[in-house]
């Protein structure tokens, strides 16, 4: 798997130079971090749907698009899978394969601020 994302993430590199009228993914790319970050949680959502639903096949589907919108987002935040990879391989060594780290442990400094989307909202007529 690891060598399908380095791959994906590679394409994606490609794609960000490409004429946005022929590349999704460079129209995605240019349509900045808000757009791909929602994008990134549609499809998160959706896995969770296929899931709640008992739809394994349909799971497949979304998580090979969730990852693909999330491997868009690294490109633009400029981080690599295998910083990733190697963040994963320093929570198995402190805490096991399975194991999230815990709350408790995070080095922030405050909790992060939730923030909007989208800057303008539209309102719906009744």
């Amino acid at each position: 798997m690891v060598d399908s994302v380095a791959r994906l993430y590679q394409a994606v590199i490609v794609a960000r130079d490409a004429d946005p009228a022929k590349s999704r993914t460079a129209r995605l790319l240019r349509a900045g971090r808000a757009k791909m970050a929602k994008k990134l949680a549609e499809e998160a959502v959706e896995v969770v749907i296929d899931a709640m639903h008992g739809q394994p096949e349909a799971v497949v589907r979304e998580s090979a698009d969730l990852l693909y919108n999330l491997v868009v987002l690294w490109v633009h935040a400029g981080v690599h899978p295998d910083d990733v990879w190697a963040e994963m391989q320093r929570r198995e060594q402190m805490f096991g394969i399975a194991e999230k780290v815990p709350k408790d442990l995070v080095q922030s400094p405050s909790r992060r601020k939730v923030v909007a989307l989208e800057s303008r909202r539209v309102r719906k007529r009744r």
